[in-house]
């Protein structure tokens, strides 16, 4: 293969990135990314992705093992990212993935949560 060639560069003189990045966007997708980074809350998206009805917090507690309010913090961070809703029956609360995920963010859930 043959060696590429760089551009000369001037010292002091900086090239224009072809393509602009949106500062609110690149903080968008950061915090969503950062949702996503965690074991326990990448493992409960992908439970809630496979379930066929919204899951108790109480199957959360008894399936990792955690806390209700940690339980909680998790979800509450997937929730501000714009992952998850919730709703309250009784004492306990229901979560599901959101039905409204953008189209981009449904496959990107989908690329992440691809059996490997």
């Amino acid at each position: 293969m043959p060696p590429t060639e760089l551009p000369v560069r001037q010292r002091g003189i900086c090239c224009d990135l072809p393509v602009p990045v949106d500062e609110r966007w690149a903080q968008e997708r950061a915090a969503l990314l950062k949702a996503l980074a965690d074991p326990t809350r990448l493992s409960m998206v992908a439970a809630l992705r496979g379930a066929s009805a919204p899951v108790c917090i109480c199957d959360f507690t008894a399936a990792y093992e955690l806390s209700q309010p940690t339980i909680s913090h998790h979800m509450g961070k997937l929730r501000t990212a714009g992952l998850v809703e919730s709703s309250r029956q009784g004492v306990w609360v229901y979560y599901r993935l959101r039905p409204d995920l953008p189209a981009g963010l449904t496959l990107l859930l989908e690329a992440v949560l691809a059996a490997g």
